[in-house]
């Protein structure tokens, strides 16, 4: 071999080579930025005494019901059934609204969930319904996925509860827990879960989380786990 093919064979060796390089790179980052989540998301606006936040990227509708969450509960006598259907709505709209999710580990309505019960309702989540969420983090995904259009709330009755497991070593009560089921409708019909029944319990005299759901699915996300 002649060193002018000799040449020609090292510089398209190391073309590849450095494009093999920048297609790693790229594909470690966005490994990394899927799993640390580093897109930084706007705060719009935060109810304080509830821990209640509405960022830039969720659903119009999500934001709609969001505005009329935070008059509710920043009113002088806080309407509770009516708190208790809205945050209800709410968490279904961010829960099933994959659309607005970007990745997989992008939960939504995780706020809204039993706070000790979070870390498991969110594996639970990228597991079943979240699977195959692809990554948005560059608002360049081409997947079909649900968007939540309207929440119809069927019924509401408040009720005694009480868990099936223990949360660290106590067992949930609530004399006065809400049971609430839903209608979900969504601007394409794709498969998914089309009503959802919620069990919201006092956690202090003011605020509601959201301790059992069921929308019928093998991917229900339920706190037996």
């Amino acid at each position: 071999m002649n060193k002018k093919k000799k040449f020609k064979l090292k510089f398209l060796l190391g073309i590849i080579l450095i494009a093999l390089f920048v297609l790693l790179f790229l594909g470690i980052k966005d490994i990394y930025d899927n799993l640390n989540n580093k897109t930084e998301v706007k705060t719009l606006m935060t109810i304080e005494k509830y821990g209640y936040t509405l960022n830039e990227n969720d659903s119009p509708y999500f934001k709609k019901l969001f505005e009329e969450l935070k008059d509710v509960l920043e009113s002088k006598n806080v309407d509770e059934e009516k708190y208790a259907t809205l945050m209800s709505k709410l968490f279904v709209i961010d829960f099933y609204s994959l659309e607005y999710s970007l990745s997989k580990s992008d939960v939504g309505g995780v706020q809204f969930v039993f706070a000790d019960y979070q870390s498991s309702f969110t594996t639970k989540a990228k597991d079943t319904i979240y699977a195959y969420v692809k990554s948005n983090i560059y608002g360049k995904r081409k997947q079909e996925l649900p968007n939540v259009k309207k929440i119809s709330v069927k019924n509401v009755e408040q009720k005694e509860y009480e868990s099936k497991v223990k949360y660290n070593d106590e067992t949930v009560k609530d004399d006065k827990a809400y049971y609430i089921d839903l209608k979900i409708e969504y601007d394409k019909d794709l498969d998914y879960p089309d009503e959802v029944s919620l069990i919201l319990v006092h956690t202090t005299d003011d605020k509601l989380e959201i301790v059992e759901m069921n929308d019928g699915s093998n991917d229900t996300i339920e706190e037996n786990d």
